[in-house]
This record gives structure tokens, sequence and C-alpha cells, in this order.
């Protein structure tokens, strides 16, 4: 037909478009499945194949934000974690690779068939909290957030991927929490310092509150150490996800706050990426 592009030469063009950005051979295949429904892998297989005008509209606008910085995640509304799909939006902060090992970490502290009780602080998306009720649905699971309406989208997801008993609940940290005390805290904390760079790049988009660790970074982890204290079991595990360069500070906060067990654990680029301790 006359006028109608191929998805070959979209996606040809769509990548001279992106080429400015690291990943932006691979952002235009990701909006181009996402627009289409069709695999990458066809893209390769069938490059011949016409591309709708309908989908030629939206697959352009899409590129076009991508240009402008919007997140690939945010533009598609799903991200992979945990060989898990999740929705996302701009309420909550887009999981990452690196979490990945928060939730490695606490997987290795609680034993396979074990009914603990765990607590997701401050869940966003309710990645953590659905990766850890799907391989221990024996573990009665509080996942909490400030956000309404990043709650409302961790409880969506945790519906879609029907795990175990999950209990969503509004509070400022611990500030409204039932007076109850959890065998495992698990927290990806918000840990960028207010003033870094990386607040004019692509995370622009996300939610600041998910993201300003005040002066230094370290404004939450501080406020969320000394508190865990009184929501833990004797023995208890507290898990805590920080900057890479923000081990040694974590480290001597817990060491202040008299925990045991301190240790920190490498991500997959070998960097300091979650600390862990137990309540004596």
């Amino acid at each position: 037909m006359p006028g109608v592009e191929t998805v070959g030469a979209a996606l040809q063009r769509a990548r001279q478009l992106l080429q400015a950005l690291d990943n932006g051979r691979l952002d235009a295949e990701v909006l181009l499945a996402a627009v289409t429904g069709l695999g990458r892998e066809t893209f390769y297989s069938h490059p011949e194949r016409p591309l709708a005008r309908a989908h030629a509209a939206d697959f352009n606008r899409l590129v076009q934000r991508r240009r402008e910085g919007c997140p690939v995640a945010y533009l598609t509304g799903r991200r992979e974690f945990w060989s898990l799909q999740f929705k996302i939006n701009r309420d909550t902060l887009i999981p990452r690779p690196e979490t990945e090992r928060l939730v490695e970490t606490a997987l290795e502290a609680i034993p396979a068939n074990a009914a603990l009780d765990v607590l997701d602080l401050g869940t966003g998306s309710g990645a953590i909290a659905v990766a850890l009720a799907t391989e221990r649905p024996r573990c009665r699971i509080t996942a909490s957030d400030i956000s309404q309406e990043a709650l409302a989208v961790a409880a969506e997801n945790a519906a879609a991927a029907g795990p175990a008993s999950i209990t969503f609940l509004e509070s400022d940290w611990f500030e409204v929490l039932p007076p109850q005390a959890y065998d495992l805290i698990v927290c990806n904390p918000p840990y960028v310092e207010s003033e870094h760079a990386a607040f004019s790049g692509d995370i622009r988009f996300e939610p600041r509150l998910a993201l300003d660790g005040g002066r230094g970074g370290l404004a939450a982890l501080q406020c969320i150490i000394p508190a865990a204290r009184r929501h833990l079991r004797p023995g208890g595990h507290l898990l805590l996800e920080h900057g890479h360069d923000q081990g040694g500070p974590v480290r001597r906060l817990l060491q202040l706050n008299h925990y045991a067990g301190i240790a920190t654990h490498l991500d997959q680029a070998g960097r300091e990426r979650v600390s862990a301790a137990v309540l004596p």
C-alpha cells in the first residue's frame, strides 16, 4: 500500500533518532514491540511487515518522548523485575536490576518453608513484596508506603501475580504501622543526594519522594535504622539497599544503633549495594 511504512523502516528511523542514548537501539525495539504487540524477533525476521498508520503515529509519539528523556518503562507502563512483569507509572519508582540483590539477600535470610512476618518498607510498585511473596508464599508480608497512588499500583501488581498474603498499609515509614514485631524488614529507601546532578537526567521523571535522600543521601536511612529496632523481633533481620558509595556510612549507622551481624553485599557490578544486620 503506497505510503505505508514497514516495521524495518520505522525501526531504522527510530534508532537514528535515539542514537545519542546509551540504549537507543534497544529502546526503539521495546517501544515498537509495545505499540504493535509483536515480539522483537519479528522485526528481524519480517522487516517488510507493514506498520499500521495508528501504530506508526503512536510509535512516533513514544520515540519523541524518549528523546526528551522520559524512561522507556513509563512509556510502556511495564517493567520486568525478578522475571515478573510489573505495572508502573509516574507515581512509582522504576524497579532496577540492582534491587534484585536486595530480594536475593532477603531470601537467604528466610528458610524455604518458613512462615515469617516480613515488612517491605516503602514498597512503591510492590516489586520487592511481590517477589518475596512469590518465592516464600507462607510468609505474611506487610507492604507500606506513604503514597496512596503507589499503594494502588502495588496492590494491582500483587493481584496480577497471585502471590501469598500481602497486606498494604499507608504509612510514613513506621509511623502508623500496627504494634507488631517482624522477623525481617526490607527497604529500598530514597538514597540519592538532594543536590545530585542525576536529578536533571532521566530520573527527573520519577517521583522525587522515592529518590531524594537529603543531604548525603542518608536522611531516610538515619530515620529507618534506629526506628527499626522497635519493630524487629530479637534475631530479626534488617536489610537496606543504598548507594554504591554509602556502604561505610550505613555500616557505621548500624553499629551506632547496636545491631549485630553487620555485613554488606555486592551487586552484579561488584559495588556495595545491600547492608544487612540483626537485632541482638
